[in-house]
């Protein structure tokens, strides 16, 4: 990081400076007094250590008036073309500016603005006549697909609020997550029945009506196998007229009202449920648009999940919100990443970090520079990785963002820099206050003065990345959790001055001296595998369940070439009695993919501190290095079963050619 400015450095900012006194002087005439006035001016910016903020001030001006003018862009859409207006009312806009066009592209299904109004009516008509109301909770757990978001809209219409259920949660996590969101209906496509069936008989789950949304064609009812008292909602929606004027409820809803719930697991235990009001949506979903000057003839190529918030809150977003186009993909395919973009002729993409990985991995082909993609925007790229991805694809722009579902501070990178999540020019602190302050990089514990404030950092120096809440602006406000007790775990008080309130990301960030920020690592007990945040005493919690063991820690292991962490779980075996097969079974039974550890390591006790916590910092570090590690390490197999890491598998992993 850059901290002190080379001679070089020094003679650029000063002749910078000249050159400003006399283009000022030729404007101010020739008088004795501006001209000594510039004089002080420039010995004064040349004195201590102000030529390093002068020479960054000059040299980052043509990225600051770009930033200055998208971020205009953005505040005048959020302040004039959609002040006071929820997600229901600008759909509907757009939907009657354009009823013909294609909102919505998956294989062979095609939806326009006008099918995705017409379906969301039918869905907002049917449950209204089904008893529901403003501020009811419905959980929707379905896969990808182009009806997925006019089932919220519909709600959305209703004033009614839509739980985006992670397709991977299973048992009592599933259950969790509908009950935090305090459920009274479930709506499931018939993929997902299963799943549902396995809590249906549950606390908070028993009793729920349930609608599954088949893709079965047929005259008649069809019956779910999984799920024999559901309702076949595509059926029944074939009874409800397309029609029905909903207007005069939709339009007394409030931007500030909730829209949906997107889970986010946090730091610790299970998923929380993010309340994402109209006014946050709108924020967010017209972020990439305004900031990034997409196209209102832009086709998005979006192949995440959409009950995230990147593909479902911020992708749909530029569709429902600014009237482009996007091309959907059921489950991620990276062999088919750039051949989708080609068949549907995208010219905008969508990744995270892992999306960018995998597709990198694939063999090189003709069609990687075939498509007309110009820009993709996402999160998670690692910087190793970043110029050969855009060299090889041939990606003029990456624009990677940071931010959180549920937070207040967000980042975009508008101009290329590699590595950086965004930047923040100096002069528009006070317009978007956000910061990094000193904390135990270890706990993720702010550090605070003698006079109880936070510490903030120098250039260069790592911290926590915070935002001042204001809950007036939707750009700095924080909503939080279903959960109220949750949220105010992640505000700080007292930060600067007294009763001050600020958004705790829970990340560490750097920022250099332009006033980028990179991002580099996260505090608390969660890391982020395979695209997504697990948290590890949900994990921990299974695995000492499926075994009865005393003590159990899990957490994150960085492996070469790979993004993210790997789980590790240490499981303490004082009697050598631990079935690994059996851990196995449950594990498979009880996790998804991503959230299962790849390394098993068997203690015969568990580090603790004089005040009985687990020292997972030391069996961090330790990783799954078997040359000083004693204790027997188990390894995951593709097919979910663990067998003992070897030395050849340790040279595999290590040297970054593995295959995860």
């Amino acid at each position: 990081m850059i901290v002190e400015l080379t001679l070089k450095q020094k003679t650029a900012t000063l002749t910078c400076i000249t050159a400003a006194a006399c283009a000022l002087s030729l404007t101010i005439g020739k008088s004795i007094v501006p001209q000594a006035l510039l004089s002080g001016i420039v010995m004064y910016l040349l004195s201590g250590d102000r030529p390093t903020v002068v020479y960054s001030t000059f040299r980052t001006i043509p990225r600051d008036a770009k930033a200055v003018v998208a971020f205009l862009r953005l505040n005048f859409a959020l302040h004039v073309r959609q002040k006071r207006k929820t997600v229901v009312q600008i759909f509907e806009e757009n939907a009657a500016r354009h009823p013909a066009k294609l909102a919505l592209i998956m294989d062979d299904t095609r939806l326009t603005f006008g099918d995705m109004k017409q379906l969301s009516d039918r869905i907002g008509s049917f449950f209204h006549r089904k008893g529901f109301r403003k501020d009811d909770a419905v959980a929707l757990m379905m896969e990808s697909c182009p009806k997925y978001p006019c089932v919220w809209l519909g709600l959305a219409k209703l004033g009614a609020v839509t739980a985006l259920i992670n397709t991977n949660l299973r048992r009592e996590t599933l259950r969790h997550s509908i009950v935090a969101a305090n459920s009274k209906a479930i709506i499931v496509s018939s993929e997902m029945a299963g799943a549902i069936a396995e809590v249906l008989d549950q606390e908070g789950v028993k009793g729920l009506p349930i609608f599954v949304y088949g893709t079965e064609q047929s005259p008649e009812p069809v019956k779910c196998v999984q799920l024999p008292d559901a309702v076949d909602l595509r059926h029944a929606l074939n009874d409800v007229p397309s029609d029905e004027d909903l207007s005069a409820i939709w339009n007394d809803i409030s931007p500030r009202d909730k829209l949906v719930y997107i889970y986010t697991s946090g730091t610790t235990g299970m998923p929380k449920a993010a309340v994402i009001t109209n006014s946050r949506f709108i924020m967010m979903g017209s972020g990439a648009y305004y900031m990034l000057n997409l196209q209102t003839d832009d086709i998005i190529y979006n192949p995440l999940p959409l009950y995230h918030s990147a593909g479902g809150m911020v992708g749909m977003g530029c569709i429902m919100l600014c009237g482009l186009t996007a091309a959907l993909r059921k489950k991620f395919s990276a062999s088919n990443f750039f051949t989708d973009c080609i068949k549907y002729n995208c010219t905008v993409a969508q990744y995270i970090g892992e999306t960018c990985r995998f597709v990198l991995s694939t063999p090189a082909k003709p069609t990687d520079t075939q498509h007309h993609v110009r820009v993709m925007f996402g999160n998670g790229l690692r910087p190793q990785i970043w110029t050969q991805f855009a060299s090889r694809f041939s990606v003029k722009q990456i624009a990677e963002f940071y931010g959180s579902t549920e937070g207040n501070s967000n980042l975009m990178n508008i101009d290329n820099t590699v590595g950086a999540v965004g930047f923040v020019p100096a002069f528009a602190r006070r317009l978007y206050p956000v910061t990094l302050v000193r904390c135990e990089e270890e706990t993720g514990e702010v550090i605070r003065n003698a006079d109880g404030f936070c510490i903030r950092c120098k250039p260069g120096q790592s911290g926590v990345f915070i935002g001042k809440i204001n809950l007036k602006n939707a750009l700095n406000s924080f909503v939080g959790y279903a959960d109220k007790k949750a949220s105010e775990k992640k505000v700080l008080r007292d930060v600067f001055t007294k009763d001050d309130m600020y958004f705790n990301s829970g990340d560490i960030l750097v920022e250099d001296l332009f006033g980028y920020y990179y991002f580099k690592d996260r505090t608390g007990d969660t890391y982020r595998w395979r695209g997504e945040n697990v948290a590890t005493s949900e994990v921990e919690g299974v695995i000492t369940s499926i075994v009865g063991l005393k003590d159990c820690a899990v957490y994150g292991v960085e492996i070469p070439e790979v993004e993210g962490k790997a789980g590790m779980a240490a499981i303490v075996d004082t009697e050598g009695k631990l079935d690994v097969e059996q851990l196995a079974v449950g594990i498979r039974a009880c996790l998804p993919p991503y959230a299962r550890p790849l390394f098993i390591r068997v203690l015969s006790e568990l580090p603790m501190t004089t005040t009985f916590k687990l020292k997972k910092r030391d069996l961090q570090l330790d990783g799954y290095d078997i040359r000083k590690i004693k204790d027997p390490i188990y390894f995951l197999q593709g097919n979910g079963t663990y067998r003992v890491f070897s030395q050849a598998d340790y040279d595999v992993v290590s040297s970054g050619k593995g295959k995860f």
